[in-house]
């Protein structure tokens, strides 16, 4: 009696064993958990959004730390992005400053003359930086 109890003690522990490793095959991946929210990051970058798809990888990051795939592919697209805005930032820098340059040569008050040459320097200071960070983005994305 205690042989055969011990087999249905074997089997039972073997149908537990079955049951559990069945259920852990059925249970998504982090990876295919942040998917949605990939195509929702995608989305968003194709659309121009890249602040808000900006936001959305930091959410990614929080909710799916073990998704290695997913997390590759949002560091992709943040460095495209942040390249994006920042390059957009030169570009309005620039052209503010060229502004800036032009009122300078026609202005002939004293006081404004100043003002607009601290404007000049302050825009000239994050033209610089800016490009900087295009630089810094740049040869981030040749690391890949």
């Amino acid at each position: 009696m205690s042989e055969s109890s011990n087999f249905a003690d074997a089997m039972r522990h073997i149908w537990f064993f079955i049951i559990i490793m069945a259920l852990a095959g059925c249970a998504k991946t982090d990876d295919e958990k942040a998917k949605p929210l990939l195509a929702k990051i995608n989305t968003l970058y194709a659309g121009g959004k890249y602040r808000e798809a900006l936001d959305s990888i930091v959410v990614l990051r929080d909710r799916y730390p073990k998704a290695v795939v997913a997390r590759t592919e949002a560091l992709r697209i943040w460095q495209d992005a942040s390249l994006k805005m920042a390059q957009a930032d030169v570009a309005a820098t620039d052209n503010r400053l060229q502004e800036v340059e032009q009122e300078l040569r026609t202005t002939t008050d004293r006081y404004r003359c100043n003002m607009l040459g601290v404007k000049r320097d302050s825009l000239q200071a994050r033209y610089e930086a800016m490009c900087g960070v295009v630089r810094m983005i740049r040869m981030r994305q040749k690391q890949r």
